[in-house]
C-alpha cells in the first residue's frame, strides 16, 4: 500500500474516531472538541506533551483550542486545531497555517495582558485565560501547537519571543501524526549531537559487562548543554513511563535549587546526577577504557527529572551561569543482543527506587493491562435494547491496537462487519479505564487533574494493591462503570451547562457511588448495556447540584483548580440530596456488594498498611464512636458527614463487623481531629 493510501486510511480513522467520540456524548455535536482531545492523546503518547486540556476560545483575530501548564508553571503549551474530518488526506495551505499561528499568538498576548477580565467567569475559557495570567511571571518557555488532519507543506517555523520568554512553534499535520503512530515507537526519538551542542564531545569511561546486552558510559555533562537539550526537547527528554517531577515545591527540589544558585561549585559533590538510556552511540575509542561520545540516538533521561528541571529553571528564571555546573551522568546503551523492552523499564524503575515514590510500571506492558486486553477479546456483551447482534468492548492497552486490528480486514465489507462487532463507541483506553475506576472509587478531585495525572495515580494505587488480576466478573463490572460514565456524559451534555462536563460527570458519579455505598446494580447495567430510566433521571437531577457546586468556588478560585482539591469533594460529598424511591428500589443489597467487591473490585483490595489500619479502627469500642458522635454534635466541632460516619462505625463495632478500607481511613482521621479539638474518649 502506498503512503498516500496509508494517509487516507489514517485520515479516515481519525474522522471515525472523532465522530464516535462526539456522538457518544452530544448527539453528533462538539466534534472540534473531540478532535482536540484525540490529538492531545496522540501527542501525549508521542511524549511531545505532558497533557492537554480542550478549551475552545474564539474572538476577533484570536483563536485557541486548549492549553496545558507544567506543574511549576514553567512551561505553557497552547493549542489550535484545524480539523478537516473529511477522511481524504487533502492539503492545508501555508496561508491557513500562518493565519492559525497568528491567531493563537494573538490570544497568547491578550491572555498574558489580562484578557480574563473581559470574559464571563462561568465559562471554561475564563479559567484558561486566568491560568495564563496567574502564571505569567513564572513561565520561561511557551510552545504554540497547530494540529491538523490535513497535509501541510511547511518546512520551517520561526520562533519568537514574548518579552524575555521564548515562544516556539510546532506543527503536527496528518503525515507527522501518521509516521509517529505507525513507526512502532511511542514517540519521536531524540538525537543529540554533543559536539555541535556543547562545542566538544564528552570524554567517558566505558564498560560492557559480558552477557549483559548493554554498555554503560560514565561522564560529566556541562550544565549549559543540559539546559540547551531541555530547551530544544522539553518533556520529551524525560522518560514518560516513570515520572517527570519538575515542580520546585518539595524539599529535594528546593535543596537542588539552593545549591545551583548559592554553591554551584558543590553541585557535583551533592547531586547524584542523571541516569540515561540511549541507542546508536557514536564514539571515538581511545583504546584505554575511555571514549569520546560524539552523538546518541533515542536519548531519554530515566532518572533526574528534578535535577534537569531545576537547572533549566535556575538558568532561565534566576539567570544562573549553567556553565559552572557539572552534572554526573550514566548513559546505558542497549545493544543488539539486549532486550530494550525488558531492560529499559527496569533501569528506569531501579534508578528511581531511591526516592520516596510508589513506583509502578506505567507502560502498556503491565500485567494488569495485558490481562484486561485478553479478557476483553473473549467476552461477548449482550445486545443493546432493540438489537440482535452481540459485540465486544475493545480494551486498547496500547494506542493503535484498534486500528491495527481493523486493518487486518481486507475489504470494505470485512471492515464494516468487524466494526459492527467492535464498535468504536465501545473502545476503552487505559486513560479511560483510570477515569471510570477512580470516579467510582470516589476520587473526583484526582480525576479532575486530567488524563495522564489521573492515570499515573491509578497505576500507583494498583501497585499498592499488589498482584491484582482482572477476571471476567471484574471486566463486566468495569464495562458497566464505563457505560455509566459514557451515558452520564450524554446526559450532562444535554443539560447545556456551557462547560466543565468532565468535572460535572466525575463529581456526580462519585457522589452517587458514595451515597449508595456502591449499590448501583452494575450487573443489570451490563445485562441491558444501558442505564435504567430512574437512574438516568436522577443523574440528570444530580448533575445540576454538581454543576452549581463546582462553579461557585470559595474565594473566587479558578473552577478547574477548585475541582482538583479534596476539599471540593469533601464539601460536595456531604450534600444531603434525597434518592428517589424508584432508584432506592433498584439498589442491590450491601452483602451482595461486599461479596462481589471483595473478590472482584480493584478498589476493595487492601494493602498490608490498610489492613493494619482497619484492624486499629476495629479495635475501638462502639461506645467511643457513639460518644464521639454525640460530642461532635454538641460542640459542632466536626462536619455532618464525619458525625454520621462516627455513628456508623459505632454500629459496625457493636455488631462485630469490620469497617471498609475507606471507612477505616476516614475514621482514623476523625479520631485524630476530634482529639486535637478536645475530645477525651
Amino acid at each position: 500500500m502506498s503512503e498516500t493510501e496509508d494517509l487516507q486510511r489514517f485520515a479516515l480513522n481519525i474522522q471515525q474516531d472523532v465522530i464516535a467520540r462526539a456522538d457518544a456524548v452530544a448527539d453528533g455535536g462538539l466534534r472540534a472538541e473531540a478532535f482536540a482531545e484525540l490529538m492531545f492523546e496522540h501527542l501525549a503518547d508521542a511524549a511531545e506533551i505532558d497533557d492537554g486540556i480542550a478549551c475552545n476560545f474564539e474572538a476577533r483575530g484570536m483563536r485557541c483550542s486548549g492549553y496545558y501548564l507544567s506543574e511549576d508553571n514553567d512551561r505553557l503549551d497552547l493549542f489550535l486545531v484545524l480539523p478537516r474530518l473529511d477522511g481524504l488526506a487533502l492539503s492545508v495551505s501555508r496561508t491557513d497555517i500562518d493565519t492559525a499561528f497568528r491567531r493563537l499568538n494573538a490570544y497568547l498576548e491578550k491572555a498574558v495582558a489580562g484578557l480574563y477580565r473581559e470574559q464571563e467567569e462561568a465559562l471554561p475559557a475564563y479559567d484558561m485565560s486566568r491560568a495564563i495570567w496567574d502564571a505569567r511571571d513564572d513561565v520561561s518557555h511557551i510552545r504554540l501547537f497547530i494540529i491538523t488532519d490535513g497535509l501541510a507543506g511547511v518546512e520551517q517555523l520561526e520562533g519568537s519571543a514574548l518579552g524575555t520568554v521564548e515562544v516556539s512553534r510546532h506543527l503536527w499535520d496528518l503525515r507527522r501524526l501518521y509516521r509517529t503512530a505507525s513507526s512502532g515507537a511511542s514517540r519521536e526519538p531524540i538525537h543529540v549531537d554533543f559536539a555541535a551542542m556543547g562545542g566538544s564531545p564528552l570524554r567517558c569511561i566505558v564498560s560492557s559487562p559480558e552477557g549483559g546486552g548493554y554498555r554503560s558510559l560514565l561522564t560529566m555533562l556541562p550544565g549549559n548543554v543540559l539546559v540547551e537539550m531541555y530547551r530544544l526537547h522539553g518533556p520529551r527528554l524525560l522518560e514518560r513511563n516513570v515520572r517527570s517531577f519538575l515542580q520546585l515545591k518539595g524539599k529535594v527540589n528546593q535543596s537542588i535549587r539552593k545549591t545551583i544558585i548559592d554553591e554551584p561549585q558543590m553541585f557535583l559533590a551533592f547531586n547524584n546526577g542523571l541516569s540515561v538510556t540511549a541507542t546508536d552511540l557514536r564514539v571515538r575509542d581511545h583504546g584505554d577504557g575511555t571514549v569520546d561520545l560524539l552523538a546518541a540516538g533515542d536519548f531519554q533521561i530515566v532518572n533526574g527529572g528534578q535535577t534537569t528541571g531545576s537547572i533549566f529553571r535556575a538558568s532561565r528564571k534566576d539567570k544562573v551561569d549553567a556553565t559552572r555546573l557539572q552534572v554526573p551522568v550514566k548513559i546505558t546503551e542497549i545493544l543488539a543482543d539486549g532486550d530494550i523492552e525488558l531492560i529499559a523499564p527496569r533501569i528506569s524503575q531501579s534508578a528511581n527506587n531511591q526516592n520516596k515514590v510508589n513506583m509502578a510500571d506505567f507502560s502498556s506492558n503491565h500485567p494488569f493491562h495485558r490481562k484486561m486486553q485478553e479478557v476483553s477479546r473473549s467476552i461477548w456483551a449482550p445486545p443493546a435494547s432493540g438489537m440482535q447482534r452481540q459485540s465486544h468492548w475493545f480494551y486498547e492497552r496500547a494506542r493503535g491496537q484498534y486500528h491495527d486490528a481493523l486493518a487486518e480486514s481486507r475489504t470494505d465489507g470485512e471492515r464494516k462487519a468487524w466494526e459492527a462487532t467492535n464498535p468504536r463507541s465501545q473502545l476503552i483506553t487505559k486513560t479511560d479505564l483510570a477515569k471510570f475506576e477512580q470516579t467510582w472509587s470516589q476520587l473526583p478531585y484526582i480525576v479532575s487533574r486530567h488524563g495522564q495525572k489521573n492515570y499515573l495515580d491509578f497505576m500507583d494505587r494498583l501497585a499498592q494493591r499488589g498482584g491484582f488480576e482482572p477476571d471476567e466478573s471484574y471486566f463486566k463490572r468495569c464495562v458497566a462503570r464505563a457505560i455509566l460514565f459514557k451515558q452520564s456524559e450524554r446526559i450532562v451534555s444535554k443539560q447545556e451547562f456551557g462547560g466543565y462536563r468532565a468535572n460535572i460527570v466525575t463529581y456526580t458519579l462519585a457522589w452517587l457511588s458514595h451515597h449508595t455505598a456502591k449499590r448501583i446494580d452494575l450487573d443489570a447495567i451490563w445485562a441491558r448495556q444501558e442505564l435504567s430510566t430512574s437512574l438516568a433521571e436522577f443523574i440528570a437531577a444530580l448533575s445540576v447540584h454538581a454543576h452549581d457546586h463546582i462553579t461557585t468556588p470559595p474565594g473566587g478560585q479558578d473552577v478547574k483548580e477548585w475541582c482538583k482539591k479534596e476539599a471540593c469533594w469533601e464539601q460536595f460529598r456531604g450534600k444531603p440530596i434525597p434518592l428517589p424511591l424508584a432508584l432506592e428500589a433498584e439498589l442491590v443489597s450491601r452483602d451482595r456488594v461486599q461479596t462481589a467487591g471483595s473478590i472482584h473490585a480493584l478498589e476493595e483490595q487492601t494493602s498490608v498498611a490498610e489492613s493494619e489500619q482497619v484492624a486499629r479502627i476495629s479495635a475501638l469500642p462502639a461506645q467511643i464512636w457513639f460518644d464521639l458522635a454525640a460530642w461532635a454534635k454538641d460542640t459542632q466541632s466536626l462536619q455532618p458527614w464525619q458525625r454520621s460516619l462516627s455513628f456508623s462505625l459505632g454500629k459496625l463495632a457493636g455488631s462485630g463487623k469490620p469497617p471498609s478500607r475507606k471507612q477505616a481511613m476516614h475514621g482514623e482521621k476523625i479520631v485524630a481531629e476530634a482529639r486535637s479539638l478536645g475530645f477525651r474518649g
